[in-house]
């Protein structure tokens, strides 16, 4: 299935508004994008045309983006766009939605602190794994370059 997949970056331009439904948590804000270009005549950074779009997130991305996100801050949105038409009152009506993969603050913008949500006290904690052998000692041929491709069998 073809889907339009876009990342926007832009502000958080309402309040994350969080509801628990039947299929699960759900929550919606709007983010405000806007295009900025350097003004040659002012000799200025300039704001361009500013597009809105709602955000919906669902299952444990609406718990987190409900409980970390505030009006103002810069964010990155990846996901499902999809663009509406429809008529209220006689008249045209046109919105695009982004169905969120993943959100995230905008590092180029400012710092945060990443904390993840806490686990079911029923969860045993898991075991500590030992650090990945990242070094490929020199007398260890690379794998990789050893393995043949599998041959395609004939229709």
């Amino acid at each position: 299935m073809n889907e339009t997949m876009v990342c926007a970056v832009g502000n958080v331009a309402t309040l994350p508004a969080y509801r628990e439904l039947a299929a699960g948590p759900s929550a919606r804000f709007r983010l405000a994008v806007t295009a900025r270009y350097w003004d040659r005549e002012k000799n200025t950074w300039t704001d361009g045309h500013t597009n809105f779009f709602t955000v919906w997130a669902n299952r444990q991305l609406a718990t987190n983006a409900a409980t970390s996100l505030s009006v103002g801050d810069p964010v990155v949105v990846q996901g499902r766009l999809k663009v509406r038409t429809e008529t209220r009152e006689g008249q045209q009506w046109t919105s695009a939605d982004i169905d969120a993969v993943a959100i995230g603050h905008d590092l180029a913008r400012g710092t945060t602190a990443f904390r993840r949500p806490g686990r079911p006290e029923t969860e045993a904690p898991a075991p500590p794994r030992p650090e990945p052998e990242w070094e490929t000692p020199a007398d260890t041929p690379d794998p990789a370059a050893q393995q043949q491709p599998e041959p395609v069998p004939a229709p």
